[in-house]
């Protein structure tokens, strides 16, 4: 069991709502709610930081942070080497996968030629398209200028969180039912996970907590949408 202590948690300084996002100086999103409740189950007073994606990997290796939300063993994996990080059980699941316009749902893989992401993020299930030559990727500063270059018909389809996309068309952009999740298009379904470089011990009381508080964690999610696309 770890004593209750104060805890820096390291995130992304960008806007995934509603899984999680830093916005107006605020982390917010289920991933916040989820990490608070066992917060305060625990005595943990936690604070939350954000960074920059490739800084935030930097800070947990070298012990800027105590804990990382969102993580993954998977990413960045040449960064991370053999060093010892401790990972949570899942936390959030998600797919990212391919938006298209409402009127082309059923579109093959043949038929996507041009795919769009948000800077920063690697559209790993169109990796092998992409090296092909036969799909071109363009990247885009926000979610916004993603999705509209999609309902202009600029690309065929936009990679991302499918539960982050569908609410930034329909709160963001009013296009409510205009885009939609092309489920078969290329997808990776996973989850996001709690680590530690330096507290390993509080990865394992998370893990005891999440275990024994299920029903808790899955009503913080399904009220905020996160798993949106997933279930």
């Amino acid at each position: 069991m770890a004593d209750a202590r104060d805890l820096v948690v390291g995130v992304e300084a960008i806007d995934y709502s509603p899984v999680y996002g830093y916005r107006d100086g605020q982390f917010i999103g289920a991933g916040r709610a989820v990490l608070d409740a066992f917060a305060t189950a625990k005595g943990h007073r936690l604070s939350y930081q954000a960074f920059p994606i490739k800084r935030l990997l930097a800070e947990l290796i070298h012990g800027g942070i105590d804990l990382k939300f969102p993580d993954s063993p998977n990413w960045q994996t040449a960064v991370r080497g053999k060093r010892a990080i401790a990972y949570s059980d899942p936390v959030i699941a998600y797919i990212d996968g391919t938006i298209v316009r409402a009127d082309r749902a059923h579109m093959g893989v043949d038929a996507v030629t041009r795919i769009g992401t948000v800077a920063g993020f690697t559209p790993f299930a169109w990796q092998d398209r992409i090296a092909a030559g036969k799909v071109t990727l363009t990247e885009n500063p926000s979610f916004e200028a993603l999705l509209r270059q999609l309902q202009t018909g600029r690309i065929d389809g936009a990679y991302a969180n499918v539960a982050v996309a569908l609410d930034v068309a329909d709160t963001v952009l009013n296009m409510q039912g205009g885009l939609v999740f092309a489920s078969k298009l290329p997808n990776i379904h996973d989850s996001y996970l709690l680590s530690s470089a330096k507290s390993p011990e509080v990865i394992a009381e998370f893990n005891d907590w999440l275990a024994k508080n299920q029903k808790q964690v899955a009503d913080i999610i399904a009220a905020s949408g996160a798993e949106r696309g997933v279930r």
